[in-house]
């Protein structure tokens, strides 16, 4: 074996058994930033297409900043699929700070009307609503955190007076 190449070999060997180290270098016990669908602002409303912007806060309880890549996300109002998509948009927010930030969406509910005057047929009955997805953290490495939030959604308190 020549020297040349036993020295790859083992410039091999030691970047394959520093690289084991590298996840407990990022592993910590810190917890997850928590992501809240706050506000929905609906912008045209229109027969075959609706444009709304979802308002999402990040809660970051770390002592560090966090970097947000990007959030994936899947709304659900009671059985039906609202809306879905992803949404890249780099911003930090500062340690045990919180940063508001807007999705624009453009969805079609017409196929779904029927379900959605059902739901709204009483407007003081509460609509449960399921936001799912992934939020993308991290500066340099990826850091994905699951999403899981589940509320309700008045319509009544939604109409103006």
């Amino acid at each position: 074996m020549t020297s040349q190449r036993r020295a790859l070999h083992l410039l091999t060997l030691l970047i394959l058994l520093s690289l084991g180290g590298c996840a407990s270098w990022f592993s910590d016990d810190e917890p997850d930033p928590q992501v809240h669908l706050v506000k929905v602002e609906v912008v045209r409303a229109k027969l075959l297409e609706q444009k709304f912007l979802l308002h999402f806060r990040v809660d970051n309880p770390n002592d560090s900043d966090l970097t947000v890549r990007s959030l994936e996300y899947r709304i659900h109002l009671g059985d039906m699929l609202l809306t879905e998509g992803e949404h890249e948009h780099w911003f930090t927010v500062g340690p045990k700070r919180s940063a508001y930030f807007k999705v624009p969406i453009r969805t079609n509910l017409w196929p779904k009307v029927r379900d959605l005057v059902k739901m709204l047929k009483s407007p003081k009955q509460p609509i449960p609503y399921r936001l799912e997805g992934e939020l993308e953290t991290g500066l340099f490495i990826a850091h994905y955190v699951h999403l899981a939030r589940n509320g309700v959604i008045i319509p009544a308190d939604l109409i103006p007076e």
